[in-house]
């Protein structure tokens, strides 16, 4: 793969770079159905590592460009729709006597590249709640934010849009690779702009940083609870902070069997299935939590 193609995969704005083929990927993402993976979760709060479950659940539909929302068939003209992946990160883990649950949503562009088009981001614990929304537009990101929270109430800013810039919340799309039969190997370095769910719990403002993104063209073998994979590895070294490390199924659908923090944090796959589960809210629909290794809210 050359040096353009490769970088394409890792850019807020697709590159030029040779055509990809979307009709295995279509054959795969259009079939009306989420795959939805449950994970063992570990992450840190408060100075201590907290148990817990994450939830990815990834899907496509079509947005509107313009109010970049889920666009509903007939409301919107032609023009002003597009394809969309999009992944639900949702992190459930207790911090002593009250709950977290953390959400963050990433819609992406189904283009080379699957450039951001929206990220919206909630943290909900018993002592407030936040929201926090980037929304990529004319060259620059516009960042809105509400929180509970004193020193950071009601914020409305601009953030550069950095050539060749990626998202950390859309790496759990990227590293995927859902264009290509492999990951492509090798070491770039690129600019990064945090998630929003590390820049809350460290409670720093949003700013780009680098970080430099490496994956193995080898594989190994890695055993969950969901049972044994062969995967491979790509590492995320941000500059003067954390590293990632995300163990990627080699072969079929490219699922994350597990990742890595230094801060602490970690995810190790329990179940994962494909499920049309916007149809399945009545209470029948509770049998299929089982599958996944949850249960249902306060059971």
């Amino acid at each position: 793969m050359t040096f353009l193609a490769w970088l394409a995969v890792f850019t807020l704005v697709a590159a030029p770079a040779p055509a990809f083929d979307f009709t295995p990927f279509w054959k795969h993402w259009g079939d009306g159905q989420a795959e939805i993976s449950t994970y063992k979760l570990v992450t840190p709060r408060y100075g201590e590592k907290r148990e817990g479950q994450a939830v990815l659940i990834y899907v496509t539909e079509d947005m509107s460009d313009t109010l970049r929302v889920k666009a509903d068939p007939g409301k919107h003209p032609p023009s002003d729709v597009f394809p969309a992946l999009k992944l639900n990160h949702v992190r459930s883990f207790q911090a002593g006597i009250y709950d977290y649950r953390v959400m963050t949503s990433t819609f992406v562009r189904v283009a080379q590249g699957f450039p951001v088009a929206k990220v919206s981001f909630t943290s909900q614990e018993w002592c407030g709640q936040l929201y926090h929304q980037l929304l990529p537009r004319g060259g620059s990101i516009e960042s809105v934010s509400h929180s509970y929270f004193d020193g950071e109430g009601d914020a409305a800013t601009k953030l550069p849009m950095m050539p060749g810039g990626v998202m950390e919340d859309q790496l759990w799309i990227l590293l995927r690779n859902l264009l290509d039969n492999a990951p492509p190997a090798g070491s770039r370095t690129v600019p990064l702009l945090p998630s929003l769910w590390s820049a809350r719990s460290r409670h720093v403002p949003l700013a780009w940083t680098t970080a430099t993104i490496v994956s193995s063209a080898s594989t190994s073998a890695v055993k969950t609870a969901a049972g044994s994979f062969t995967v491979r590895t790509s590492t995320v070294k941000i500059e003067g902070g954390r590293t990632l490390t995300f163990d990627i199924e080699a072969a079929g659908a490219h699922r994350i069997i597990r990742w890595r923090s230094t801060d602490g944090e970690s995810g190790d796959l329990i179940a994962s299935k494909r499920l049309p589960y916007w149809k399945l809210n009545a209470n029948v629909g509770e049998a299929e939590l089982k599958g996944l290794g949850l249960k249902p809210v306060a059971r």
